[in-house]
């Protein structure tokens, strides 16, 4: 058998930026390089004294996406100097005018244009220049200076999914060779997508970056360098397109073959748009009820009543921390498990007593946070004849009284109270 067969074929736990898949092989280590295009260093001395940093190239397994595993977004100095990419040959001019007519073609007479990641700003311009009516706003925190001419507008500020969707509502977002620099390009199509459902709009997006393909086919190495972190074949792109909630209009080549881009349409995922009203309703509830149950908490504090609390650890320690349940005002817990007898609520800090200190100091009222083990722990106090006037329980919203509520932590049948059939009690 082969070393590297042997070794899972030098597998290595990585995230896909592409596809979010976890699994990665080596594919070119390039040791340790300067920055190929954002140092500018002014002297010779400068530029053989530049940092160093690691090429660690692997690739998917499953989509076949190349990524530096040691990039670090922090060590690229884009504040410093801007990202500029020269070319102005024949053929990318060619490429670029057959873009924008494109483009032109799905807009309406007054479009509202975002491009993310602008630069010097020329493609925005000249889409303004061929349909002048309409709003074209660029966000580059390190393009061309902030400037404000006819309909172009330029910011020097990050583009934010869940704001500036909804503020603009664009007909169209472009973002043009900026995926490549990004730690995570899928979770920047996600938040574009999940944006323009909320926003209930469904825009345009065009993706256009750098395809390795040909250097694949070639055995090329000079495309990778530390500012690319992502490297895109045209698998991987569409399958990221295809895990962003996207509706994939056309993915097609430019420039020889050395770019691929793709029109999609964004605001579809009416799913997600549901889970996450779901969840906000959840954590609205939540706050609800626990502003409720510390009213609650209180009032049973301020009668003078007795409270011990079942249970020290887990769901019970996670309940005194979430509903403040100091050492001073609720002193008293208790554990089903022996073991536990002496250590401290994580936390709050009461001290964890074995149950049947219950026995000789009767509380007046016992909380059981894990409402899913009440009906088990209280057959376990009426077996050893702990029988408080009060058992609580949290259930919709509130402490409820677990003899006298209905909620669906009893089983069915019991009789009320302490009629219970007592049972052995477990040691």
């Amino acid at each position: 058998m082969r070393p590297e067969a042997e070794s899972g074929g030098d597998l290595r736990e990585a995230t896909c930026p592409a596809c979010g898949h976890h699994g990665a092989v080596g594919f070119f280590d390039g040791g340790a390089q300067p920055l190929a295009t954002l140092g500018w260093p002014p002297s010779a001395e400068q530029a053989r004294a530049m940092p160093r940093l690691r090429l660690d190239f692997v690739r998917c397994v499953d989509c076949g996406h190349v990524f530096n595993a040691a990039f670090d977004y922090a060590a690229v100095p884009y504040s410093d100097k801007p990202n500029l990419m020269f070319n102005r040959s024949a053929g990318w001019s060619d490429h670029l005018r057959a873009l924008q007519q494109r483009m032109l073609s799905t807009l309406p007479e007054r479009p509202v244009v975002v491009e993310i990641g602008h630069g010097d700003g020329h493609f925005l311009r000249a889409l303004a220049a061929a349909r002048p009516a309409g709003r074209y706003v660029g966000f580059d925190p390190h393009g061309a200076p902030e400037a404000a001419a006819g309909p172009v507008e330029l910011r020097r500020a990050l583009f934010v999914s869940s704001r500036h969707v909804a503020d603009y509502r664009p007909d169209l977002i472009m973002s043009r060779h900026v995926l490549e620099h990004l730690g995570n390009p899928l979770g920047f199509i996600q938040s574009l997508s999940f944006a323009a459902a909320w926003a209930e709009i469904h825009p345009a997006l065009f993706l256009e970056v750098p395809c390795i393909d040909r250097a694949l086919a070639t055995g090329r190495t000079v495309d990778f360098y530390y500012e690319h972190n992502s490297h895109f074949t045209t698998e991987s792109f569409m399958r990221m397109l295809s895990r962003s909630g996207v509706v994939v209009d056309f993915v097609g080549h430019g420039y020889n073959g050395e770019v691929v881009y793709g029109f999609v349409r964004l605001g579809k995922s009416r799913e997600q748009i549901e889970r996450a009203r779901a969840s906000l309703a959840f954590g609205d509830r939540a706050s609800r009820a626990g502003a409720a149950i510390r009213r609650q908490l209180e009032e049973l504090w301020a009668s003078g009543r007795s409270v011990a609390v079942w249970g020290g650890t887990g769901k019970s320690a996670a309940f005194m921390n979430q509903m403040g349940m100091d050492a001073i005002r609720f002193p008293v817990v208790v554990d089903s498990d022996r073991d536990k007898a002496g250590t401290f609520v994580p936390g709050t800090g009461q001290e964890i007593r074995s149950r049947d200190w219950l026995l000789a100091h009767p509380a007046d009222v016992v909380i059981i946070p894990p409402q899913w083990r009440a009906g088990d722990i209280v057959r376990e106090m009426a077996g050893c004849g702990i029988r408080p006037a009060t058992v609580l329980i949290e259930f919709d919203g509130r402490l409820a009284d677990y003899f006298a509520d209905s909620h669906p932590y009893r089983p069915g049948g019991e009789p009320a109270r302490w009629a219970l059939e007592a049972v052995p009690a477990s040691h």
